[in-house]
């Protein structure tokens, strides 16, 4: 019977080491607010796409500075509907997902494909 996975991102404050992966994957972030909402940001990979990448390949160049551990983290986060896709435009997803599949494994990157068939869509 397969694992069910809660989908639903909920809102969450950055703890210090998401910042710090925040940080890592845009150096040039200089607060934690979005300028076009001006809410804070609730997950790492939404702003990195949308707000500090400009383009799929530069997401790629960033996400490919994660290492494993910090990959196996944002994994879990999306698992536990703590980290968002929803926002992320699907190249970057698919991106995402090549690179969990070659430095992780083929089942998270298979469970990620799964959490987002079934989330949400962008909502903050």
């Amino acid at each position: 019977m397969p694992t069910l996975f809660r989908t639903i991102t909920m809102p969450r404050d950055l703890s210090e080491k998401d910042i710090a992966i925040l940080k890592k994957l845009a150096p040039e972030c200089g607060d934690l607010t979005c300028s076009g909402s001006g809410h804070s940001f609730h997950s790492i990979l939404p702003p990195v796409s949308n707000h500090f990448s400009e383009d799929s390949n530069d997401f790629i160049g960033r996400i490919s500075r994660l290492s494993n551990e910090e990959l196996t983290y944002i994994t879990d986060m999306i698992l536990k509907g703590e980290e968002s896709m929803g926002c992320l435009p699907v190249e970057d997803v698919e991106a995402l997902v090549h690179l969990l599949h070659d430095r992780l494994s083929p089942e998270h990157a298979k469970k990620v494909i799964d959490a987002y068939e079934s989330g949400s869509s962008c909502e903050h």
